[in-house]
């Protein structure tokens, strides 16, 4: 701190020193010499400066001083002061001495020098990186050198909120510097908050002020994270190069963007999408394995926040499962075809069809039928995999050419009469079949699918055929046309006389498809005339009769005329009873039957009974004739069904009657409808025979085999080859007709060597093959290259050799094939020989020699074998004839110089099961 000017201080001392004289003069003769001190007490800033003024009222000082540790700057003198400059004060505090010496005594002034320190440092020790919430966490403020200590106050605060506040008074006055530590507990709302600290040294009391400082802010962050692991959902199973999503979530998360997430297959980092909900996190990712990772891995998922990390792993198979191969042998193959239906998966799959068998492939062979036209075929494919069967399938569609065939509802059977009408008449087959229905005696031809007029001329019986490249059907169809009400006078009579007191009832009956309602109302009532009445003069009158149904309405006026007159006894009108005149009545095809109506009245009634509508309209109903009766009726051999109107009129008045006849039939089976040859297929599903039978009502048909009863089997087997009885039976009899059912199979090859015994070098062998097949299989043979000189038989069944060398040796297969497929199995034969030795030189001793070795050399060969000749021995190899007494193998190479030692067969099915026979020579 710079000093006052010299002038002034001079000027102030003068003063000051002039005061203190006058006043220590005034009490000289009460007190003794004093040295003084000025300021006695003084608080200067660290490092500042002070003037001190040390004085005294001795008259004449011998001598004075001031004593300090302290840095000296300037003095200046008086007779009785002392004034000097202290610089660089840095000390906490120091007691200067002002003395004198007057009269042989020292005079002595203490005086008192403190320092103070502005809170230049005022530091908040950095908080954690991240802080648990609900966990402690320590403030500590520091502000080092400030002082004096008593003088301070430190303050922790929250942003603009103060925590904790502490003032260090009475802390001695040296003691410089503070520390303020505090204990707080992180929350939620502490993350992000800055943290700080001021310092304030208050020296307003020593009349120099309040000096305050705050610290740098610190941010805290805090977190909260579950101490249970992340939850991860991901497919315990995963295919090479399908997609799969897997996910990981976490609760309990704050803050919860602050939080990274590493989701990872084995090596393969995944790139997750993050979405926040509150305290929770979600990341999903979409996995997708490559044909490396094949095999057990690992899943990933780490979850890191405030340093500390969360992680769960779950086990991951990476598995590779093609969709099997389905392959249809024709996938549009003609009726009764065989059809082979393959599916084919991958190397450890497991594949099945429906009906068939697992395998790999699996197969399954059908003969082609209607219902397998459009049929679906399905393969399963399954895959174990980590204790868990994996399923795929395919699927594809047989098509089956087939003619055209027709069922009752097919055909249209009713239409309605008017100008714009279409019919319909449809039949299955494939390819769809052509429609054409005309009349059987080569009349109209309906115009079916098409828009046109349709009247009641069109009614009555069809017949419809349905054509296509595979055949045709034929199916007699009876169209019935629908139309409006109408009156005639059969049915309704325009006047009806009525004997009165005699019962009569007003009954008029009208044509019309469907059959209408009739209802007759008198003139000016509203009641309608119904049941039986009492003829009385007062029935006399008009009567309108209306007729109605689905399609119109009719009427007719009916005038009714009542007599009075006597009537001789017995004389009567027409009258129709229930018993002599059936309202429903049943005509059966070839029982010769007529309709028999008999109605009372006096004179008898004339009768009349007229077909009403359909195909019976305008059809006479054939009556049988009252006994006696010089005529006889004529039996029709075909009678429509259908409603007729019966009239019976006599001098008395006319009735009208309704009569519903049904034609009916008893059952008929033919070639058509139950073949007598019916052939099934081995291995089918097994299905009823195919007959069926006309007739009303419809018959049914029971087919039974002759003989012993067979099992119910769910597949044909040829043991159901034989003959059948079927019976067709209705209300009108019985039909039985004898079918002969033909079992076919495919083949069955059975392959045996002969002979039996051994076969000597040169030998002859013969191969016979026996084929099980219906209908019979053609035989073909495949034999070894080279192989010559080999016979057939005429029919193939036998191949020969004779004289067998090296070149016969090899594998034999015979196929037999029929229209149902080819079975084939193999056979090898090993033709090897003795050794040759050819001597050229004379010695005849040297030749026996040479002949005995060649001879003990076969025995050791031959014998070694010899036990167990012509044994069958299964094996899985293509057929190496071996020695079967566990001797060895090895007998001998087949070459065109080797001759014949032995000969060996191995038989095998097509499949690779072998059978082997070791043939050796004597």
């Amino acid at each position: 701190m710079p000093g006052p000017s010299p002038g002034l201080h001079r000027t102030l001392l003068g003063l000051w020193a002039a005061l203190g004289l006058g006043l220590r003069l005034s009490a000289v003769a009460q007190e003794p010499f004093w040295a003084d001190l000025q300021p006695r007490v003084a608080l200067v800033e660290r490092g500042g400066s002070l003037w001190l003024n040390c004085s005294t009222n001795c008259p004449r000082p011998e001598r004075g001083g001031l004593e300090t540790s302290l840095r000296r700057n300037g003095t200046q003198r008086g007779l009785r002061w002392l004034a000097r400059q202290l610089v660089d004060i840095r000390e906490p505090g120091t007691q200067p001495v002002c003395f004198f010496r007057c009269a042989r005594r020292t005079l002595q002034a203490r005086g008192l020098i403190r320092t103070f320190q502005r809170p230049d440092r005022v530091e908040l020790v950095p908080l954690p990186a991240w802080q648990p919430v609900g966990e402690n966490f320590t403030l500590s403020c520091r502000v080092p050198g400030a002082g004096p200590r008593g003088s301070l106050t430190l303050t922790l605060l929250r942003g603009a909120q103060e925590l904790i506040r502490r003032s260090f008074t009475g802390e001695p006055p040296r003691a410089r510097g503070a520390v303020l530590t505090a204990t707080v507990l992180a929350r939620r709302d502490d993350h992000g908050a800055n943290f700080s600290c001021l310092a304030e040294l208050d020296l307003r009391p020593q009349g120099l002020g309040l000096f305050e400082n705050t610290s740098a802010p610190r941010e805290l962050r805090t977190f909260a994270l579950s101490p249970d692991p992340p939850r991860l959902a991901a497919p315990r199973l995963l295919e090479v190069g399908s997609e799969r999503p897997v996910s990981c979530a976490v609760d309990g998360l704050f803050p919860a963007s602050e939080a990274g997430v590493y989701l990872a297959l084995e090596d393969q980092r995944l790139r997750p999408d993050i979405t926040l909900e509150g305290d929770a996190l979600m990341a999903t990712a979409t996995a997708t394995a490559s044909a490396e990772q094949e095999g057990a891995r690992q899943l990933l998922c780490t979850v890191t926040l405030g340093g500390e990390s969360r992680e769960t792993r779950e086990n991951v198979t990476v598995y590779s499962f093609p969709a099997p191969l389905l392959t249809l042998s024709e996938p549009n193959a003609p009726e009764r075809k065989t059809v082979t239906v393959i599916c084919e998966g991958g190397a450890r799959a497991v594949v099945r069809i429906p009906a068939a068998g697992p395998g790999q492939p699996a197969q399954l062979e059908l003969n082609a039928t209607e219902n397998d036209d459009r049929r679906g075929f399905f393969c399963d494919a399954t895959l174990e995999v980590d204790g868990e069967t994996l399923n795929k399938n395919q699927s594809a569609e047989l098509g089956v050419l087939y003619a055209p065939r027709m069922d009752d509802s097919d055909c249209q059977g009713a239409g309605r009469e008017g100008p714009e009408q279409t019919l319909h008449c449809e039949a299955r087959g494939n390819p769809a079949p052509s429609m054409h229905c005309a009349r059987p005696d080569g009349g109209a031809v309906l115009a079916l699918g098409l828009l046109g007029p349709v009247t009641r001329a069109l009614a009555g019986p069809y017949r419809c055929t349905a054509a296509n490249i595979q055949g045709e059907a034929v199916k007699d169809v009876t169209l019935t046309v629908e139309y409006a009400p109408a009156l005639d006078s059969v049915g309704c009579p325009e006047r009806l006389t009525w004997l009165e007191g005699t019962e009569a009832s007003l009954s008029c009956v009208a044509h019309g498809v469907p059959p209408p309602t009739m209802s007759c109302v008198r003139s000016g009532e509203e009641s309608i005339m119904e049941g039986l009445l009492l003829v009385a003069k007062e029935h006399a009158g008009t009567y309108r009769c209306e007729a109605t149904n689905a399609r119109a309405s009719a009427a007719k006026n009916v005038v009714v005329t009542v007599e009075c007159e006597r009537r001789s006894p017995g004389q009567d009108g027409p009258r129709f009873e229930e018993p002599g005149c059936p309202s429903n009545w049943t005509w059966v095809e070839g029982f010769g039957q007529l309709f028999s109506c008999e109605v009372d009245g006096r004179p008898e009634p004339s009768v009349q009974c007229i077909g009403s509508g359909g195909t019976s309209e305008g059809v006479p109903l054939p009556l049988a004739l009252p006994e006696p009766s010089p005529g006889v009726p004529s039996i029709p051999s075909e009678l429509p069904p259908g409603v007729y109107i019966c009239n019976a009129t006599n001098r008395h008045g006319s009735v009208v009657k309704t009569v519903s006849v049904s034609a009916e039939s008893p059952p008929q089976m033919d070639e058509s409808t139950c073949p007598s040859h019916q052939t099934w297929l081995e291995g089918a599903e097994a299905t009823s025979l195919a007959c069926a039978a006309r007739g009303r009502p419809f018959p049914q048909v029971r087919c039974s085999r002759e003989g012993v009863p067979q099992p119910q089997r769910l597949r044909v087997s040829r043991e159901d080859a034989g003959t059948y009885r079927c019976l067709a039976t209705n209300v009108h009899g019985t039909e039985a007709r004898t079918v002969t059912v033909g079992v076919e199979y495919r083949p069955m090859v059975e392959l045996a060597a002969s002979p039996s015994g051994g076969v000597r070098p040169g030998g002859n062998f013969t191969l016979t093959c026996r084929a099980e097949a219906w209908p019979p299989a053609q035989i073909s043979w495949r034999a070894p290259p080279g192989a010559l000189n080999i016979g057939l038989s005429s029919n193939n069944s036998t191949l020969s050799v004779a004289g067998a060398v090296g070149s016969h040796g090899g594998e034999y297969e015979c196929a037999a094939t029929n229209a149902h497929g080819r079975h084939a199995r193999r056979i090898t034969v090993r033709v090897a020989g003795p050794w040759l030795w050819v001597a050229i030189g004379g010695a005849a001793g040297g030749a026996a020699l040479l002949a005995a070795g060649a001879g003990l050399a076969f025995y050791v060969q031959s014998t070694a074998c010899k036990k167990g000749e012509y044994n069958v021995q299964e094996a899985e190899s293509s057929g190496e004839a071996v020695c079967l007494n566990g001797a060895g193998g090895s007998g001998g190479g087949t070459g065109a110089e080797g001759g014949t030692e032995a000969a060996g067969v191995a038989e095998a099915p097509a499949g690779g099961e072998v059978f082997a026979i070791q043939l050796t020579s004597a």
